[in-house]
Parts: structure tokens; C-alpha cells; sequence
């Protein structure tokens, strides 16, 4: 069975930091690429940004790029989501996702919350002004 379980989730107030992290089971994580995405109540689902299996490929959205950054330590099972300077619209519920490895990479693709085979359950930031 497969997990996926984000944390580092929190208040934070604006320009400030948070770090999130996404422990992932049930499955062979080098194989799988990891993305993040957020999501406002009531909107669709954001991709915010995505990594590569090894590691050696990320893909950012442009309202965050310069500011977060993803990385996965694989011997962990676990991809983490630096975000800093962050701004009130930045306030959303964050989920990781799974995709087994796509031979095919590509911003398109991965920024598609159909692509993905697996979701964790969220984890809540709010950043205040």
C-alpha cells in the first residue's frame, strides 16, 4: 500500500520560511518522480513543482520560482519543499504527489494532477501580512 504523509506545514508570517517534507512507502521511491501542488478551497489544484527521480531534473511554476526550492533524499523516501519569502498568496493546503518515472520530461506533463499515481493527504500553510 502505498503512503505518501506531508509535514512542516504551519503559520508563518510573510518573507518568512517553511520547509515541508513528504515521506513516501509502498513503493520504489528512485523510481518515482515527486511533485507539489496547492490548492485554495473551492479552486483546482496548483503545480508548484516537480523532481525528477534522481534528483537531477526539477521544473518550477513561475509564481514561485527564485523562492522555493525542491529536493529529495532517496535513501529517505522523502522529497522536501524549501519555501522562502513567502507571500500572503502563498496561503494554501500543499500536496505531494507520485508519478512513476516518465521517460518523457517535461514542465507540461508534470505540472498535470492527472499525471500523478499517488497524493498524500495535505498539509496546511498560511502566511500572514
Amino acid at each position: 500500500q502505498v503512503q505518501l504523509v506531508e509535514s512542516g506545514g504551519g503559520l508563518v508570517q510573510a518573507g518568512g520560511s517553511l520547509r515541508l517534507s513528504c515521506v513516501a512507502s509502498g513503493l520504489t521511491f528512485s523510481s518515482y518522480d515527486m511533485g507539489w501542488f496547492r490548492q485554495d478551497p473551492g479552486k483546482e489544484r496548483k503545480f508548484v513543482t516537480a523532481i525528477s527521480g534522481s534528483g537531477t531534473s526539477t521544473y518550477y511554476a513561475d509564481s514561485v520560482k527564485g523562492r522555493f526550492t525542491t529536493s529529495r533524499d532517496n535513501a529517505k523516501s522523502t522529497v522536501y519543499l524549501q519555501m522562502n519569502s513567502l507571500k500572503p498568496e502563498d496561503t494554501a493546503v500543499y500536496f505531494c504527489a507520485a508519478v512513476e518515472a516518465l521517460f518523457i520530461r517535461s514542465y507540461s506533463r508534470y505540472a498535470r494532477p492527472s499525471m500523478y499515481d499517488y497524493w498524500g493527504q495535505g498539509t496546511q500553510v498560511t502566511v500572514s501580512s
